[in-house]
């Protein structure tokens, strides 16, 4: 098993859902569950193939520690011709690893699961498939890819063979106990009819030793089956060429703030919601202490506007809330695709990576949803700015400011809310989001890290509602 760790441990460093960057992993295997090849499938199947595993693999140098999911399809070296980014390795002479999602035998394995039903299993670890019970595939046939740019998880598209309805399902790589409220919030959406999320085709779940006590276990989500839009653009893409172009993209924006709404009100109708307490506004100034600490630490230029972020949280502090509920917990221009006769279709209920588990599920501000578009919007006008440096800012900048409040406008038809009396909390929770990108950026895109810190800069100035 040393073998098999050292060969993750080299390939798991290079890949993009990997959160310990810059530093090496300590890895600790805790578990694995084995998926079974039956029927036509096996009769079918490469006679190389030895087995199809995934791994839950503990990150002990991490702090919190990680627990990562790392399906494999272990094959006979000899039979292994492709040397891309997706074989892992070999951990032992003779046999390859191929990371499982890339592999068409993982993949079949994991449509069947989710989407008929049945199980896996190893020591002290089991994996059931839950298909959702209005989806049918159609048919057996069916081809897989793996989407390409993500972070945190890794996708794979399948797409039939005979027209039938595509499905994308999402292997998540970094695993917590409890149900995932990507799949909570957008199948609990689903299941009340609306139109702004895809359609829940089905669910892994399993349970695993539990790392805080002896002889205990866990359960939790493993991967999580959509309905797949193809041939869409999400609302970055269509943002960036329409600013690119000077194109006015108000009317897209408000509509993004409708849709944006209409969920919002949604969840608040199917999941509790409780009136703010001061232990509320208390655990989120920690936060916003914290996140902000963290930032002066790794992105030095934001310690001069310090007094300045203060002043904008305590204002907050001291305003009027409205009562905490769930939320998308990520929402930006990436995370919204447009349907032609269906409209804005929100994705990725998970929340944003960076953040502990327990507060992505805990009730919060609708707000911060509305916080994070905002920032999204300016980093179309940031974006331009980096791409396109012999051009003068106001433009973009300017495209920004009328696509942010086309947005608000759209979000507070359809809410009710009245935005311009949470001017001074909705400032506070964008600077808490740019304070976020600058972290991120800080880690991942150095070069676009001025674009958080010109958004900190500009909103110590002025409200969220009118920057």
């Amino acid at each position: 098993m040393d073998s098999t760790l050292a060969c993750l441990a080299a390939w798991m460093t290079r890949q993009r859902w990997y959160a310990g960057k810059g530093r090496a992993p300590s890895l600790r295997l805790v578990a694995w569950f084995d998926l079974a090849i039956a029927g036509q499938e096996a009769d079918a199947a490469d006679p190389a193939l030895l087995r199809v595993r995934t791994f839950l693999v503990l990150d002990e140098g991490a702090l919190p520690v990680v627990l990562y999911q790392v399906p494999i399809v272990a094959r006979a070296t000899a039979s292994v011709e492709d040397s891309g980014d997706h074989v892992i390795g070999d951990p032992e002479p003779g046999v390859t690893f191929i990371d499982g999602p890339h592999d068409p035998v993982y993949a079949r394995a994991l449509f069947s699961l989710v989407t008929r039903g049945g199980a896996g299993s190893g020591p002290r670890t089991t994996a059931r498939g839950v298909p959702a019970a209005d989806f049918e595939t159609h048919t057996a046939s069916y081809e897989s890819t793996v989407l390409t740019g993500e972070q945190s998880n890794t996708s794979i598209i399948y797409r039939s063979a005979d027209g039938g309805p595509s499905v994308i399902c999402k292997v998540f790589r970094q695993l917590h106990p409890g149900l995932n409220p990507d799949i909570e919030l957008q199948s609990a959406l689903c299941a009340a009819g609306s139109t702004h999320v895809p359609a829940a085709v089905g669910l892994l779940e399993g349970t695993w030793p539990d790392l805080a006590t002896a002889g205990g276990s866990v359960s939790g989500s493993l991967a999580f089956a959509q309905e797949f839009l193809p041939d869409v653009d999400d609302a970055w893409r269509v943002a960036l060429r329409a600013a690119a172009r000077r194109e006015d993209f108000s009317a897209s924006a408000r509509e993004i703030g409708e849709a944006t709404a209409d969920v919002h009100v949604a969840l608040a109708r199917l999941f509790p919601t409780h009136e703010t307490h001061p232990g509320d506004r208390e655990a989120t100034a920690a936060t916003w202490t914290r996140r902000l600490t963290m930032a002066i630490a790794e992105v030095p230029g934001i310690a001069e506007q310090r007094d300045a972020i203060e002043a904008v949280y305590a204002r907050a502090l001291e305003a009027a809330w409205p009562p905490l509920q769930r939320i998308h917990g990520d929402l930006h221009l990436g995370q919204v695709l447009h349907s032609p006769g269906r409209g804005w279709v929100l994705l990725d209920f998970e929340g944003e990576p960076l953040r502990p588990m327990a507060e992505r599920v805990r009730a919060d501000l609708a707000l911060r949803d509305v916080a994070g578009m905002l920032r999204s919007f300016d980093y179309v006008a940031g974006s331009i700015r980096l791409d396109t440096p012999e051009q003068s800012p106001d433009a973009a900048l300017a495209w920004a400011r009328d696509a942010r409040r086309a947005f608000l406008d759209g979000y507070a038809a359809v809410s009710g809310l009245e935005l311009d009396v949470q001017r001074d909390l909705l400032a506070a929770l964008e600077i808490d989001k740019a304070v976020y990108e600058a972290i991120y950026e800080a880690r991942n895109r150095p070069t676009w890290v001025p674009i958080p810190l010109r958004a900190i800069a500009r909103l110590v100035e002025q409200p969220a509602v009118n920057a």
